[in-house]
């Protein structure tokens, strides 16, 4: 009997003092990929994943996220297919809860291509930059060309404390002068 109870005790004890825990499964969706860049939702978070070309080791894949707040993920689609007509003089930056990205357009190839400069927590030592991406593999990115892109026209619902996280995607502006609003009569 005593042995019953001894093997019971351990048994109990290892069970309490375990480190390992059961999280609950997120679905991770990716909305389009084209070679090493892709944008993903994760419940109302959106992220852009990529290769970083700025080191030595090309296995290092960076991120930046942000959630859907106001139509952002549409309107940072519309602010980079925006300057595929009309290129900027210089990078229009953006500020990110946790990051700043550029983009950076420059002709390759006779080809006008974007690229996500990325400076990482905002700390300008360390630098992540994309390949460089066509319009039509920016296309595919957003999910415009397998209809993927419907799971972000709808913004994020509000969070409980009746406040959301303010992101700046949509409501960038280029670095080189600012936007000019039209007037209407």
């Amino acid at each position: 009997m005593r042995k019953i109870i001894l093997l019971i005790t351990c048994m109990f004890s290892i069970s309490v003092f375990s480190q390992i825990k059961v999280l609950k499964n997120e679905s991770l969706v990716e909305i389009g990929k084209d070679n090493s860049v892709g944008l993903y939702k994760k419940e109302d978070k959106f992220t852009i994943n990529y290769q970083d070309l700025n080191t030595s080791n090309l296995n290092t894949i960076r991120s930046f996220s942000f959630q859907n707040l106001n139509g952002d993920v549409a309107g940072l689609f519309k602010l980079i297919m925006d300057g595929f007509t009309s290129v900027p003089d210089e990078n229009i930056v953006l500020e990110l809860p946790n990051d700043i990205i550029e983009l950076h357009y420059e002709k390759n190839y006779g080809q006008q291509t974007v690229q996500f400069i990325q400076v990482i927590n905002k700390n300008r030592k360390y630098i992540g930059k994309s390949q460089f991406l066509t319009q039509k593999q920016v296309e595919k990115i957003f999910g415009r060309t397998n209809g993927k892109y419907a799971m972000y026209d709808k913004p994020a619902a509000i969070t409980p404390n009746g406040k959301g996280a303010s992101n700046t995607a949509s409501t960038a502006i280029p670095a080189s002068g600012g936007a000019k609003k039209k007037s209407r009569k």
